[in-house]
């Protein structure tokens, strides 16, 4: 399983919420690259950077620190946050994201997200399914749509979808472990036989992972990565102990 840390952005600066409330913000440092290379260290490869400030503005704003941090490290970077046009996405991938998470956009502009798959291909394209009580919200969960989990995730792997991160929005930032009943339900549920070729979810855990202990146990149920953001920011999590994970595996 992949070990997959976070770096949340607003003005220029690493922070984290809780569930998703922009009121709860706490800086835990003035320099995202200093924290990246901090990761990279220890001998963390990918890198979950979220743009905050995109997301409450519907269009991409911290792509310097995404170029920053792509050029003076060799993370493997997904980067989600307010991409919701063709321009914000050529913006990302040009400067230096691996990968893309669309949410908001994957419910809002089904047409686009799913051109988007077709254009770059599914390695490159991550589905943000983001949920509070198996509904996903968009908006930087600001809102809460009327699209179920489930189907949601079932309608993009129709179109190619491989890489799906899924956030419990009432476990993020909360510190009290995550929904491992509902990544279990996605992957039993999800995970299908069609025409003889294993349809295999790659589901990323997002949101409460609070005590290293829980990282085998995601892994056990199939989990292809664990993003985990305030559990390091905290020391709950110490880098150490993710270096040897990542060593031992």
């Amino acid at each position: 399983m992949r070990i997959i840390p976070a770096i949340d952005i607003i003005d220029s600066k690493c922070v984290r919420l809780s569930k998703g409330d922009y009121n709860t913000k706490k800086i835990y440092n003035e320099n995202p690259l200093e924290v990246a290379k901090e990761f990279e260290d220890h001998g963390i490869q990918y890198l979950h950077l979220v743009d905050l400030d995109g997301a409450k503005s519907k269009h991409i704003v911290n792509h310097k620190i995404l170029e920053q941090i792509a050029t003076k490290t060799n993370l493997k970077i997904d980067f989600g946050g307010g991409l919701k046009t063709n321009d914000d996405l050529r913006i990302a991938f040009e400067n230096g994201a691996n990968q893309i998470t669309g949410g908001s956009i994957a419910v809002k502009d089904k047409a686009t997200f799913t051109n988007w798959i077709r254009t770059y291909g599914a390695d490159k394209i991550i589905l943000g399914a983001d949920a509070m009580d198996e509904k996903v919200a968009v908006s930087g969960w600001q809102e809460e749509s009327n699209e179920e989990l489930l189907p949601f995730i079932r309608s993009y792997q129709t179109e190619g979808i491989q890489y799906v991160i899924c956030t419990d929005i009432s476990k993020d930032g909360m510190l009290q472990g995550p929904s491992f009943n509902l990544y279990e339900k996605i992957i039993n549920d999800l995970s299908y036989n069609s025409n003889e070729v294993k349809k295999q979810l790659k589901l990323i855990a997002s949101g409460g992972i609070s005590t290293f202990n829980e990282l085998p146990r995601l892994s056990e149920i199939g989990c292809e990565g664990a993003i985990i953001g305030k559990a390091i920011y905290e020391n709950r999590i110490s880098l150490k102990q993710l270096e040897n994970y990542i060593l031992s595996n």
